[in-house]
């Protein structure tokens, strides 16, 4: 039998969790196909224990899932490797990376196939065409290359996601011990890994969602996502939640209804959405919402400017004076609010990026004067390839281009553009990319994460004290003392090591 190995490349580097976007495609494979999952992030020689079961002879299809940043620096060379030492094999590649630069990707000659966006019916779809030697020209969301170009074939409605079925969290368990999976994080002592629905209603410029979903968004129902929590907090004794939804919290309804749900479980849980629509939820349903566990929410508050919010086409009503009104307000009902900042946006001169830069962290500032329990998280801005934006296209005519080898992307220069830390973009100067840097930290020494479970209260206080003088006279330039105890202490950066 043709069996399937689907790779999960190592992407943590604290803490494990379950790999969800691999074990979706075993659940799309499962009663069709034999697999096995390799899971980097609990392999201490992920290539070899890929290579004992390819050695068998069994294995003829592989997966690798790719999300932009560390993922890269497996995937690349390992799939390379599997290429060249199982020339036979048919190599297949999806996420969020594989589906934004499918060029590089397909034009590498070690990837065969690219699935662009959800595969719950692309992948099973495709190996039963390649075992039966059926045409896959019209199979949706698949990408593949032939005659020398690629062809790009039309994305499939968004599957509703009620009608998929439960990830094989059994048969995981039998290749990784589940219970492992369930890490000790800020909200709990054996935290889950869920993704509760797929896709996004906005467009926003800079998001990578973009190009795949189309401003499309399908979820579980709210009673469906109870229960799977419920079983794995039953048999593995789960006792919080992150979910890792693009935007958790698009409907009102089902929030609430998992709310009352989820309420009598006593489980904490996080997720991400967008502050213009939660901040259209009733007080009675963001009291609910605390009540029934949920105790932080990530934000993309993005900048204080509202010109640039408009050029980021965030596709909603979101401004400055609300992301500061929100802050106060989530305050009131003691959810704490974790807010991303995307700096060094382009701009027309370097003077302009300048002060942009500048009134960002003012803005910050700001926010930490209005509820300093509001956690900070920050980006530099890198290019998404989300063709048709005006932000896109500013980019493009600076003169940024991305890497057209594959194995480019994880050279050096290229390794940080996806951690969003040190982007190769014109119109960002080593001196722009130093005051962003340095005010980040010297912002994480006054106001250290509370989801950094590691440090302890003398921690706190001594990195806070010394960079007290620091943040309050504005005075961000090398701040080595500050960055010496972070290193020593080793600081958790949530952009870096998930939330």
């Amino acid at each position: 039998m043709n069996k399937v190995l689907l790779f999960n490349p190592r992407s943590a580097t604290w803490k494990y969790r379950i790999p969800n976007s691999v074990l979706q495609i075993a659940a799309s494979i499962e009663g069709l196909f034999e697999w096995v999952i390799v899971d980097a992030n609990r392999e201490r020689d992920p290539y070899q224990k890929i290579r004992s079961y390819l050695r068998t002879g069994e294995f003829r299809y592989i997966g690798f899932t790719v999300m932009p940043g560390p993922q890269l620096k497996q995937a690349i060379p390992f799939a390379r490797h599997v290429k060249e030492e199982f020339p036979g094999t048919q190599m297949i590649w999806g996420g969020y990376f594989a589906s934004n630069q499918h060029k590089p990707v397909l034009n590498s000659g070690f990837v065969d196939f690219v699935i662009n966006g959800p595969g719950d019916h692309a992948f099973p779809q495709l190996l039963e065409a390649l075992e039966n030697g059926t045409p896959y020209e019209l199979i949706k969301n698949l990408i593949y290359k032939t005659g020398g170009k690629i062809v790009k074939n039309a994305k499939e409605d968004l599957i509703e996601q009620a009608t998929l079925p439960n990830l094989p969290y059994d048969k995981l368990d039998k290749l990784y011990p589940l219970e492992v999976y369930l890490g000790k994080t800020y909200l709990g002592n054996k935290t889950l890994a869920y993704h509760s629905s797929v896709g996004c209603p906005f467009t926003c410029s800079f998001c990578a969602v973009v190009p795949i979903y189309g401003g499309r968004w399908k979820g579980k129902t709210a009673s469906q996502v109870y229960e799977d929590v419920v079983y794995i907090k039953n048999k593995w004794k789960a006792d919080s939640i992150e979910f890792h939804d693009n935007n958790f919290f698009v409907s009102e309804k089902r929030v609430a209804e998992f709310a009352r749900l989820i309420k009598k479980e006593n489980m904490i849980w996080w997720g991400e959405g967008r502050i213009d629509t939660i901040d259209k939820y009733k007080d009675e349903t963001l009291a609910l919402m605390r009540e029934a566990g949920c105790k932080m929410i990530f934000f993309g508050a993005e900048t204080g400017n509202d010109e640039i919010l408009k050029k980021m086409d965030k596709g909603g009503t979101q401004s400055a004076a609300q992301i500061g009104s929100f802050a106060a307000r989530m305050a009131r009902f003691d959810i704490i609010p974790e807010y991303s900042f995307v700096l060094g946006t382009p701009g027309d001169t370097p003077g302009q990026v300048m002060r942009q830069i500048d009134s960002d962290i003012a803005f910050i500032k700001e926010i930490k004067a209005i509820n300093p329990a509001t956690e900070i998280v920050i980006y530099t801005y890198s290019p998404v390839p989300t063709e048709g934006s005006d932000m896109y296209q500013k980019t493009l005519d600076s003169g940024f281009r991305f890497p057209e080898v594959l194995e480019d992307w994880i050279s050096p220069q290229w390794e940080n553009f996806d951690l969003r830390k040190n982007p190769l973009t014109p119109w960002l100067t080593p001196e722009m990319i130093d005051k962003i840097r340095d005010f980040e930290t010297v912002l994480n020494g006054y106001y250290p994460t509370v989801s950094d479970i590691r440090l302890n209260g003398f921690k706190r206080k001594l990195i806070h004290f010394l960079s007290g003088l620091r943040y309050k006279t504005n005075f961000y330039g090398y701040p080595y003392e500050i960055k010496l105890l972070h290193r020593i202490w080793r600081y958790r950066q949530p952009e870096i090591q998930g939330f």
